[in-house]
């Protein structure tokens, strides 16, 4: 296979994942977040997993 060929594959599935994407959930741009948000009072959710390390060694085994 040619770059050219295989980009252009890679490039179709690619635009067919997010077209997929779209069709299942279409966009609302009025629940979604901010794209930036700097100050915005907003606290950051989901988890982050270099905090792992910190409850790990903040807890004493056997408590």
């Amino acid at each position: 296979m040619t770059r050219g060929l295989t980009s252009t594959i890679a490039l179709a599935g690619l635009f067919i994942l997010v077209g997929i994407d779209i069709w299942v959930t279409p966009p609302n741009p009025y629940q979604s977040p901010p794209l930036v948000a700097f100050g915005s009072g907003f606290s950051a959710s989901g988890g982050f997993c270099g905090n792992l390390l910190n409850e790990i060694s903040t807890t004493v085994p056997g408590q």
